[in-house]
């Protein structure tokens, strides 16, 4: 019997990774822990998820008190838009973040403590810091870290998948050198992770999938997977991951997951083979 061809786009943080997400509101103060960044970046057509590189253990070393883009200026960071309800100009960006004389290296190293507290003891974790930057303000809103380890049975999903003969992809808002190790930990080879994907990026991923394979699964957990879902032949919600999801994100996904077996048992599914039971 021959099967479809199939390809599985899966989101990285909150998806394949368990991800502690903590954000500061740069002007009052509040710590907010748990939050779906996604969901916050939305809440304003203003604001835009950009991540950053830094180095989390340069960051606890610096004064609190040194301006964040004084900061990000004098070590060259450059940035990457990794969520915007809108289109929005790279130059809109780059003026508002470099230009912000709000945000403190204090305000991110409040995040990264409170991320790091949660995920100390993990043997390997992706850890990233990022800004929600406001082109009303203009200037940076919000200050932002996460850190992520495998869920439980990540590692034999995608095992799973592969011994079906699916390809695996991740395509993921988070930065490429952040999510290599990972990927392989959990299986994925190189070639077939995509780093700061924008929703729009990781659409157009899932688009070139389609005209390669015969069916494509994208399956996420945020508002940033939307485009990407509608893409794909079918969307998939993961609600492993606890949290708020808006209306729109789940309309988008034709499944919901609480599990990332069920993975392997809807594409069994999708390529006729006999209905899927997890033995493990």
């Amino acid at each position: 019997m021959t099967f479809p061809s199939l390809a599985v786009v899966f989101d990285s943080a909150g998806t394949l990774l368990q991800t502690w997400r903590t954000a500061k509101n740069v002007r009052s103060g509040e710590i907010i822990p748990e939050v779906q960044t996604t969901l916050l970046t939305s809440a304003s057509p203003d604001r835009v998820l950009t991540m950053l590189p830094i180095r989390p253990r340069a960051m606890m070393a610096q004064p609190p008190e040194t301006l964040l883009s004084t900061y990000l200026l004098k070590h060259g960071c450059g940035f990457a838009v990794s969520c915007s309800s809108r289109p929005v100009s790279t130059d809109d960006v780059r003026a508002a973040l470099y230009g912000d004389d709000r945000a403190r290296c204090g305000d991110m190293q409040d995040c990264i403590r409170t991320v790091w507290a949660c995920c100390r003891d993990e043997p390997v974790v992706a850890l990233n810091a990022g800004v929600i930057v406001s082109l009303a303000i203009p200037g940076i809103e919000f200050t932002v870290t996460t850190g992520g380890v495998p869920f439980p049975g990540a590692v034999e999903a995608v095992r799973d998948l592969h011994a079906l003969g699916v390809d695996v992809f991740i395509a993921s808002g988070d930065r490429i050198e952040k999510l290599i190790p990972m990927a392989r930990r959990l299986g994925v080879p190189d070639h077939r992770v995509h780093g700061t994907a924008t929703p729009l990026g990781k659409a157009a991923i899932v688009r070139r999938l389609r005209g390669e394979y015969d069916r494509v699964l994208m399956v996420g957990d945020g508002e940033n997977d939307v485009a990407a879902m509608r893409e794909a032949d079918l969307g998939v919600l993961s609600l492993q991951q606890p949290g708020e999801r808006s209306p729109v994100l789940s309309e988008a996904a034709g499944r919901t997951i609480t599990d990332l077996a069920e993975v392997v048992g809807i594409t069994l599914e999708l390529m006729g083979a006999e209905p899927y039971t997890d033995k493990r």
